[in-house]
C-alpha cells in the first residue's frame, strides 16, 4: 500500500511555485520539496490545513491511496 503526495500537480493547476507556497505557509522549501516527493513519513494536521487553505483544495486532492500491485 502507498500514499501518493499529488501537490506537484495541485501547484502546477493553480500557477504557483513550491517556494511560495512554502514562504505562505510558514515552512521551508526543503521540507515541502521532501513532502512532495513523498519522502515524509507524515505530516502535521496544521500543515495539511495551510496547504489547502493557500490552495484552495481538499485534503483528498493532495492525498490519493495506491494498492500494491
Amino acid at each position: 500500500m502507498a500514499i501518493i503526495v499529488r501537490l506537484d500537480v495541485m501547484l502546477a493547476t493553480r500557477k504557483m511555485k513550491s517556494k511560495d507556497l512554502a514562504a505562505r505557509i510558514g515552512i521551508s522549501e526543503q521540507n515541502l520539496s521532501l513532502l512532495k516527493s513523498g519522502k515524509v513519513r507524515g505530516v502535521r494536521f496544521e500543515t495539511l490545513a495551510a496547504i489547502c487553505k493557500e490552495l484552495d483544495c481538499q485534503p483528498g486532492d493532495l492525498l490519493e491511496y495506491e494498492t500494491d500491485s
